[in-house]
């Protein structure tokens, strides 16, 4: 049976995205999602995007498969590029405004009149047991700890958005190897669920260049959930504001970790680059 689909990106991080309001489970498989998101025998993307029927009062329910097959909490460049895509949807009928059901808990993705998405992406986790990691006792924060990869020394900080982070500040993001040090990483026994991986350049304390390896999906143009937790791990450090530009390869995100609420508000991009039809 044919599938129909919708390709966006938010800076560069690009989502195959599918109308599964029909049913609660997905529509293609894992291993059908890494067939799609092959750039030469596929359509070409980061990962595969179901907007299912709701959850526990939201109004959708969002899932994804990585590029690789697995199946991250959530993604904060796909919730943008999921709101875009519901709102395209629902045409005259969309709200401005929706509450999305993942498995990292409900988040709130809002579009802005400039074309903008503004998202609540809940209060950051800082125990080693909630990101998950060994790093630290669990009920305690993992703060510039060493750590060994690659036969170098790193100063990390640990951060959960609903999926694990590893951060390290670094002089030039341009000079790390990621495609070496990355899986490293991600794949290190300190990490037992594996773990996404920014490198962080401070230009300002309230503007950072980052690149990232992310889990599952390997080197992407951006990381919205990385950026949110790379101000965090820059505030906890003493190198970041509050509110701090995050310069990744495919564009800027703005960051704010509200000091009320402890809410972390994500803004960004997402576009509808183009639609088509899966055969069988």
């Amino acid at each position: 049976m044919p599938i129909e689909f919708a390709k966006y990106q938010g800076l560069g991080n690009d989502f195959i995205l599918i109308d599964n309001r029909h049913s609660s489970e997905p529509a293609i498989t894992p291993e059908q999602a890494v067939e799609l998101c092959d750039r030469h025998f596929g359509i070409g993307a980061d990962g595969v995007i179901f907007a299912l029927p709701a959850q526990n009062g939201t109004d959708y329910t969002m899932r994804i498969f990585n590029s690789d097959g697995s199946e991250p909490e959530m993604c904060g460049n796909g919730i943008r590029c999921l709101a875009k895509f519901i709102a395209d949807l629902e045409g005259s009928e969309a709200k401005t405004q929706y509450r999305i059901h993942t498995l990292a808990g409900a988040i709130s993705p809002e579009l802005r009149s400039d074309g903008q998405v503004k998202v609540d992406m809940g209060v950051p986790r800082l125990l080693a047991a909630e990101i998950p990691t060994t790093l630290a006792a669990p009920d305690a924060k993992v703060i510039d700890v060493p750590i060994e990869v690659a036969d170098k020394s790193w100063s990390v900080t640990c951060v959960s958005m609903g999926n694990p982070h590893c951060i390290t500040f670094v002089e030039d993001v341009s000079a790390v190897a990621l495609e070496t040090v990355g899986p490293q990483f991600e794949h290190h026994k300190a990490f037992p669920q594996r773990t996404n991986t920014e490198f962080i350049q401070v230009i300002r304390s309230d503007y950072v260049k980052m690149r990232v390896w992310e889990r599952g999906a390997g080197v992407t143009l951006a990381c919205g959930t990385g950026a949110c937790a790379a101000v965090v791990a820059g505030v906890l450090v003493g190198k970041c504001d509050r509110a701090t530009a995050v310069e990744l390869p495919g564009g800027v995100l703005e960051i704010e970790w509200a000091e009320v609420s402890g809410r972390i508000y994500m803004t960004g991009p997402a576009q509808r680059v183009f639609t088509g039809c899966m055969s069988d």
